[in-house]
């Protein structure tokens, strides 16, 4: 399948190899973090980019747990294989030293002709050698940066990547970091070729996933790719979540249990958690499983946003939206689509995707309303949450401030993501009335709502949004940015 999209990343790529050619610096290299998470298309940027410049290269691909003597062999077996100008020089060669086989790729670097380096999950590499990171930065300082090579360190360990950046560590100071995002769901709308509603529920299911994007024929309904989706045991919706939970989770089992726990079922409660494990790990076992889940950023925390602080009202849920229609609907099919019973899980997918997608799309508006916010209208609306109380009734899905906590509320509001009709004037009187349990709210702040193909003309409504605006949110320049 041909590369497509990453037209902007391609092009800061390109400028970093540029920086190298023109040698304009200090040091003729050039060294690149680049992080995201695992499925996001890494790999896949790079071999691209590698393959559009023609430049020479090397790819090496690090191997988690493996030992020394067998991360510097492959290493090595890597530069001689490599079309890097002088790769001869490293064969029948066994560095006993990470400090070695970095000195081996500096000879086999040009001196005059840019070349391009990737090491591929790079902390993996570095963790598996004792002082690793300190081997990195002084044969980066004494030979590497020397010579005319762009040096990427990949990794999906996002917590991982970065610590190598910290002033702590010994390579602090010396890359430039990039990171890699999933498609956002402007890119989601013009790979798939759908309208607005339709390329927001697209999001929602593939999170973005450039694996998953691509198998979206544009034009097909979600019922249509959904439906071809598990008539395949392979497809890249249906092993797209396994891979990232085989990969995250080998080795910790309590943390798959909790994300399993937590799933894709909206925010959950630190004790709705522990309810639905039905006690079999602690509360210190639970603690510790989210944070090791919050650190990798499978899941992200929300708290109530007003003008008061709420710590214990913190919910957590699944960071990518995805990730979360796996766990919530992929996962609980896999033994029905294995033996080749995709009518079961198409059928649980029809049955509750409205309600779903209704949960799964907050997330989505607010950082969508974060991007085209502040504006004239909303000057202060810097931040962009949502409210409940410890009983969560009611629920405001929209509050907007400076900060949290807010010294003002800039706007209170509604989402009513609904196949069909407007937000009803009964859905505006619920909205003023729970408006006012929010602290800092009163009668005379602005009341907003989004909905996905029309907008509120009710003058109780300060500002709606439609998904078509959501949309727009993702283009660049963004309408507030004043470019």
């Amino acid at each position: 399948m041909p590369f497509t999209g990453r037209k902007a990343e391609l092009a800061e790529l390109a400028h970093q190899l540029e920086r190298v050619r023109l040698g304009a610096r200090v040091d003729r290299g050039a060294a690149l973090l680049l992080r995201g998470r695992r499925r996001v298309g890494k790999s896949s940027l790079i071999t691209e980019f590698v393959r559009k410049t023609g430049a020479p290269s090397l790819y090496f691909q690090a191997a988690r747990g493996a030992s020394t003597t067998t991360e510097l062999a492959h290493f090595t077996e890597s530069i001689a294989a490599s079309d890097l100008p002088n790769a001869h020089l490293a064969r029948d060669n066994k560095p006993a030293t990470l400090t070695a086989a970095l000195s081996l790729l500096a000879t086999a670097l040009s001196a005059d002709t840019p070349s391009i380096v990737v090491i591929d999950e790079a902390p993996w590499l570095l963790e598996s050698i004792p002082g690793g990171a300190g081997e990195l930065q002084r044969v980066w300082d004494h030979q590497l940066a020397s010579k005319p090579v762009l040096l990427i360190l990949l990794g999906s360990d996002l917590a991982m990547m970065e610590e190598l950046s910290r002033p702590s560590q010994p390579f602090h100071g010396r890359a430039t970091e990039m990171i890699l995002n999933p498609l956002n769901p402007l890119d989601v709308a013009t790979m798939t070729g759908l309208d607005s509603v339709s390329a927001l529920d697209a999001y929602l299911i593939t999170g973005g996933l450039p694996m998953t994007v691509q198998e979206w024929t544009p034009g097909t309904t979600r019922e249509q790719f959904v439906k071809k989706s598990f008539e395949r045991s392979t497809s890249a919706l249906v092993v797209s979540g396994l891979r990232i939970l085989d990969s995250e989770f080998s080795t910790d089992t309590h943390a798959r249990e909790v994300l399993s726990a937590i799933g894709g079922r909206g925010e959950r409660t630190f004790t709705g958690i522990s309810h639905d494990l039905g006690g079999t790990i602690t509360a210190v076992t639970l603690n510790k499983s989210i944070g090791i889940l919050a650190t990798k950023r499978i899941i992200a925390a929300e708290s109530p946003l007003s003008t008061r602080t709420a710590l214990k009202d913190k919910r957590w849920r699944v960071s990518d939206p995805g990730l979360a229609f796996w766990l919530s609907y992929v996962q609980p099919s896999l033994g029905a689509i294995d033996r080749g019973r995709p009518d079961l899980a198409i059928s649980h997918v029809n049955s509750g995707f409205n309600a779903w997608r209704g949960r799964a799309i907050e997330p989505v508006v607010r950082e969508a309303l974060q991007l085209l916010l502040p504006d004239s209208q909303f000057p202060d609306a810097n931040l962009v949450g949502g409210w409940w109380p410890r009983n969560n009734n009611p629920e405001i899905d929209l509050v907007a401030a400076h900060k949290s906590p807010a010294k003002a509320i800039s706007f209170v509001g509604s989402i009513k993501w609904r196949n069909k009709g407007i937000i009803s004037s009964a859905d505006i009187h619920d909205l003023a009335t729970s408006a006012m349990r929010v602290p800092g709210a009163n009668a005379l702040t602005p009341l907003v709502v989004v909905c996905p193909t029309t907008k509120s003309r009710d003058p109780r409504i300060a500002k709606s949004w439609n998904a078509k605006d959501l949309l727009d949110a993702w283009k660049s320049p963004h309408p507030h940015s004043g470019e």
